[in-house]
């Protein structure tokens, strides 16, 4: 991949966005190359949780390619936004929790790339946007629906209508992401916490994150059923009996992942 680094250590894989000299910008053979990745590691059972970043100190993700922007037709606009959607959509659906590291500016798609991963971690020198309106334009990879329902509308269109960047403190402060880190140990304190994750049954989170977002959007009695079903499906796995056998004996589980 021209684009796009993957490495494996042990259960963790870690997808690097290589376009340093382009602040780690979208464009199509990006977005093509993230969509092989992901699908390539939905099929590695060797690998239980996915970390997203970018290459250098500056950048997670400057935005969207937009010199095509003042020849985009209509048309082309929304296959232009679909396109983007699909593939984070794909990073969303992961059945292994995906950790996005924002080592630098997250702006437009950049920002939409870090809502689609389930977590999100920063560097104290991170900052977040969603600056489509000074472009005369709007989010079209996903802003305008999941950075509502992550913190709510009304900080959301703060964002959104304005414009203006969010520093690493203020995005910890409204939920935006889950932790800030000194830039020098953001990889490692998310490794960490990737193994966190790593020790517990993979298969109860895949069940976790199916319900939490089949949930989303739906009446609390909708989510409640959707809950409940994945609550007898994760009752299918063989991790579950390991898991409470273990609790029962005072040792600690060794989950087989299925």
């Amino acid at each position: 991949m021209e684009n796009i680094k993957l490495e494996l250590k042990g259960r963790i894989a870690t997808v690097t966005i290589t376009r340093e000299s382009k602040m780690n910008a979208l464009s199509a053979n990006v977005l093509n190359e993230l969509e092989n990745c992901f699908l390539q590691l939905k099929d590695n059972e060797e690998v239980g949780v996915i970390i997203l970043t970018g290459s250098g100190e500056k950048a997670f993700v400057a935005g969207a390619d937009i010199s095509q922007f003042p020849a985009l037709s209509p048309d082309e606009a929304l296959a232009f936004s679909k396109r983007g959607q699909t593939v984070f959509s794909l990073i969303e659906a992961s059945a292994k929790p995906v950790i996005a590291a924002v080592n630098g500016f997250a702006l437009g798609g950049g920002c939409e790339l870090a809502l689609a991963c389930h977590l999100r971690y920063a560097a104290e020198n991170a900052q977040f946007g969603q600056p489509e309106v000074k472009l005369g334009v709007i989010a079209g990879y996903g802003g305008t629906q999941r950075l509502p329902r992550l913190i709510g509308n009304g900080r959301a269109l703060d964002m959104l209508l304005s414009g203006r960047m969010v520093k690493a403190d203020e995005a910890f402060g409204m939920g935006l992401v889950n932790g800030v880190f000194p830039l020098e140990t953001l990889i490692p304190k998310v490794e960490e916490i990737a193994q966190l994750i790593l020790s517990q049954g993979s298969q109860a989170q895949a069940y976790t994150l199916k319900a939490v977002y089949e949930g989303a959007g739906k009446s609390l009695e909708a989510g409640l059923i959707s809950e409940a079903e994945a609550f007898r499906d994760v009752f299918k796995t063989e991790d579950r009996i390991e898991g409470a056998t273990a609790f029962l004996e005072r040792r600690k589980p060794e989950f087989k992942n299925r």
